[in-house]
């Protein structure tokens, strides 16, 4: 397993971070204890969650992802030491968390409070921001058109993320958390909280995770150079396009207890022709080398520039053995090249 340095930080972490959203609602606590298990064999390090999941969130399954690490951990307490483990607050919008308000500096350390009672532990090695409190071009929203940015109030929402720098800060000098970071942001949005943060002598955020994969490469090359050379660790998550770049959804397919299968808070966003029809040209490419499209898919990923930690997810063990074995691929440059043919034929699929 390969180590890298959390942007700035002095946390090592795993090239894999195991993500946690399915544990709770698609896996049960033994599921998650052999995931644990497993990755932790494997030389993971890193573990990510959210005080919403699991997903789909809903105000039943509201930090039961969170509880099911917490009953984890309080199991096996030794191994707390080795592990880097990140978790986020929601962001507004939802009516079961704070009434979907949005956040503030006071929200973040009640947050923060709440999350250690569930994980069970004293500290959280990173605290992540899951989306900002203002419109962003995620989940869908980055077609041209979407969003209305010259109707945004660009000077209350630095007011708020000063905010909420204070509120890390305080959690920060408790010792509850190490680290700041953030999640679904833009370069807009990185740049104002690492000015705010040296103007007012503030904790800067180490971290951004966006959704970045074969369908969905919004973030190169702008917000990943920004990201890199402002010293931010960038890490991908949702690396096969919620499971579609499995190719388990193609021709209609709808395998049993699979997500798509599941009410989506944000629809099928990504259930497009043109999206199907790119992930039957990487199936190809696929094919052609003899390896499975989830593999492929994961192995570019990883093989990107700038990526420090991909974040995985699975309801399987095969589904986690197979993803975690496709970070030891390296593709030849014959078969970047193939792939780069599929890219620039489908650039934007959904």
């Amino acid at each position: 397993m390969e180590y890298r340095n959390l942007g700035r930080s002095d946390l090592r972490v795993s090239t894999i971070c195991l993500g946690t959203m399915t544990w709770g609602r698609q896996n049960t606590q033994a599921d998650a204890d052999r995931q644990l298990e497993y990755a932790l064999a494997r030389g993971i390090n890193f573990l990510d969650t959210a005080e919403m999941y699991a997903i789909p969130p809903t105000a039943e399954t509201y930090g039961t992802t969170e509880t099911i690490i917490g009953n984890w951990l309080g199991r096996n307490p030794e191994k707390r030491r080795g592990l880097v483990l990140a978790t986020k607050i929601a962001g507004n919008g939802l009516s079961w968390i704070r009434a979907g308000a949005d956040v503030t500096g006071a929200a973040v350390v009640d947050s923060v409070d709440a999350s250690l009672r569930r994980l069970q532990t004293d500290y959280i090695d990173l605290y992540q921001l899951h989306w900002p409190n203002r419109n962003s071009p995620h989940f869908g929203k980055h077609w041209p058109g979407r969003l209305r940015f010259s109707a945004m109030d660009a000077a209350r929402n630095r007011e708020q993320m000063l905010d909420i720098l204070h509120g890390f800060a305080a959690c920060i000098e408790a010792g509850k958390i190490r680290y700041g970071g953030l999640s679904d942001e833009t370069p807009w949005g990185i740049q104002q909280y690492l000015q705010l943060s040296q103007a007012h002598d503030l904790p800067q955020m180490v971290s951004i995770q966006n959704e970045f994969n074969l369908l969905h490469t919004k973030d190169w090359p702008y917000l990943i150079e920004h990201s890199v050379l402002s010293g931010l660790a960038y890490l991908p998550w949702s690396p096969l396009a919620g499971g579609v770049l499995t190719g388990k959804y193609l021709n209609g397919a709808r395998p049993p207890g699979s997500r798509w299968t599941i009410s989506q808070r944000n629809g099928l966003f990504r259930d497009q022709v043109q999206a199907h029809q790119a992930i039957a040209a990487y199936q190809e490419v696929a094919d052609r080398y003899g390896m499975s499209l989830a593999t492929l898919a994961l192995a570019w990923v990883n093989q990107q520039d700038g990526v420090t930690a991909t974040i995985i997810g699975a309801t399987s063990m095969e589904q986690l053995q197979e993803d975690i074995a496709a970070f030891d691929v390296v593709l030849s440059e014959e078969m970047l090249a193939d792939i780069l043919t599929v890219l620039k034929r489908y650039p934007l699929p959904f």
